[in-house]
């Protein structure tokens, strides 16, 4: 090795197994070399990285940029900006945008709305009751793999049928592609709103009542139930109740492609901050009680939940603060606030660098087929790094973020541990702090890098594709036979 672009220096580097002080050396847009800072080559640009820490950038597969359709309240730049200031290096971008991402055509729109993106990027294409014959179609043309809303959300997509699902899971798993589900049961949840709205209800905890744990716990169930009978691969998005846990694990013993998300909302907040901050706090499913938050944490430890996401979903300040809950609309910002916030219970001693790295990193990359290139500090990865310094103070504010919507539920806490310099594929889109606004569209798709492990589809001859030609030496009628005699 002659020279590289830039050597970080005096660094730990932190993986999901071990803390190692090395020096690490970039050239064009992979990693070179990790180790001894006598053992890195010359560079034309060097980083002091003393006392500081150097992690694989975070994956957040589960982002809203509302672009095409609600730029007032996101677009991709804007997104991918506040994703850069959070130390977070490649997204997935969920399908309820406008039009939908399930034909050709929206896709297309989107992948021209993500040329302006700072971090590279998947796409999720929407597995619904009309798009079943596009799926491969969409894939060849450029999506990561699919969302499914299996409960209803913003954008009001409806949920696939049954059979659709089904359907839906017997066309991708023999390609091994993985589909991420909202799982919650549709049916409740409308039936309840409805219910609940005639009643006069429109306090800010009628939305948890309206969305029961029991409607997560049904919905989980029967997404695992055709996932395993098929053999399709699934990510449970979003998970929020403890009451549903056992079957994630249960499932994961029989061996079940499953991974799922939980978010820093569902391990932080809970009802008592939904009574003091109101709409601000919708979002689908539910802040829960309080009873749910340590569950979640200690499945994030025992793995049966595989990683942090943000669900980053924005909104203005005034579709959040309207006075009846139903009309506030769903979800808030936080891909930039989430690597603050975990490193902060880091530094509480509430999990390692290392348990926080497998959430942010390694597992998501393993997920979508992008370990070994994403996911690592290691020579042959993309340089995608988030530098952080865990001593570092401060307060959140949502006048702050990089996103357009200014409305935040973490706005004025208090925390430990910052991003300072995020690198995607070698280049600074943060630096000291401060989005390098030059940088704006170097972000890619990962389709060209995704690799899924191969694929392990199950009870194929009961496909729907399998049975609907009549099988050989069967009579095409349902009529009895004749008797010869």
């Amino acid at each position: 090795m002659k020279s590289a672009d830039l050597v970080i220096r005096g660094a730990r580097v932190v993986s999901a197994d071990q803390i190692i002080e090395a020096s690490v050396a970039i050239a064009g847009e992979h990693i070179v070399a990790v180790g001894h800072d006598d053992l890195m080559p010359p560079a034309a640009q060097e980083l002091c990285a003393d006392g500081l820490f150097l992690l694989p950038g975070a994956i957040d597969s589960h982002v809203h940029f509302r672009d095409p359709g609600y730029p007032h309240k996101e677009t991709w730049k804007t997104g991918s900006a506040a994703a850069a200031c959070g130390g977070v290096t490649t997204v997935f971008e969920m399908p309820n945008t406008n039009p939908p991402t399930g034909t050709l055509e929206a896709l297309r729109l989107k992948q021209k709305a993500a040329e302006s993106s700072y971090v590279d990027y998947g796409i999720h294409g929407l597995l619904g009751d009309d798009t079943i014959e596009r799926l491969e179609a969409l894939l060849e043309a450029g999506v990561t793999s699919f969302k499914a809303f299996v409960g209803n959300t913003f954008g009001n997509l409806p949920a696939p049928t049954d059979g659709a699902l089904l359907e839906g899971f017997e066309k991708l798993a023999p390609l091994g592609i993985r589909t991420v589900v909202h799982a919650e049961n549709s049916s409740i949840l409308l039936r309840r709103e409805q219910r609940m709205q005639a009643a006069g209800r429109q306090d800010a905890l009628a939305h948890l009542a309206a969305r029961p744990a029991v409607a997560e716990v049904e919905a989980i169930g029967r997404v695992l139930t055709l996932a395993e009978w098929t053999g399709a691969r699934v990510h449970i998005a979003h998970h929020s109740a403890a009451d549903s846990l056992f079957l994630l694990r249960d499932a994961k013993r029989r061996g079940v492609d499953v991974t799922a998300e939980t978010c820093p909302q569902y391990l932080l907040l809970n009802t008592d901050h939904m009574r003091k901050l109101g709409g601000i706090m919708r979002l689908n499913p539910p802040i829960r009680e309080a009873r749910h938050n340590q569950p979640l944490w200690d499945a994030l430890m025992d793995g049966t939940l595989d990683m942090i996401a943000t669900d980053h979903a924005p909104h203005t300040p005034e579709e959040k603060t309207r006075a009846n809950i139903w009309a506030c609309d769903c979800g808030f910002p936080g891909v930039e606030t989430q690597m603050p916030l975990m490193l902060t219970e880091v530094n509480r001693a509430r999990a390692s660098l290392m348990d926080y790295v497998r959430w942010s990193a390694v597992n998501p990359a393993r997920a979508w087929g992008l370990f070994g290139t994403k996911g690592v500090i290691t020579p042959g990865a993309h340089a995608d790094i988030a530098v952080v310094d865990m001593d570092r103070t401060g307060v959140l504010s949502q006048n702050r973020l990089q996103s357009i919507s200014k409305i935040s539920p973490w706005h004025g806490r208090a925390v430990q541990g910052y991003p300072l310099h995020t690198l995607v594929r070698g280049r600074f889109v943060m630096r000291d702090g401060q989005l390098v606004a030059d940088a704006a569209g170097w972000g890619r798709s990962v389709k060209s890098v995704q690799c899924m492990p191969a694929p392990r589809p199950r009870n194929t001859e009961h496909y729907l594709s399998a049975v609907l030609q009549t099988p050989e030496g069967v009579s095409p009628s349902a009529a009895p036979l004749q008797d010869p005699t």
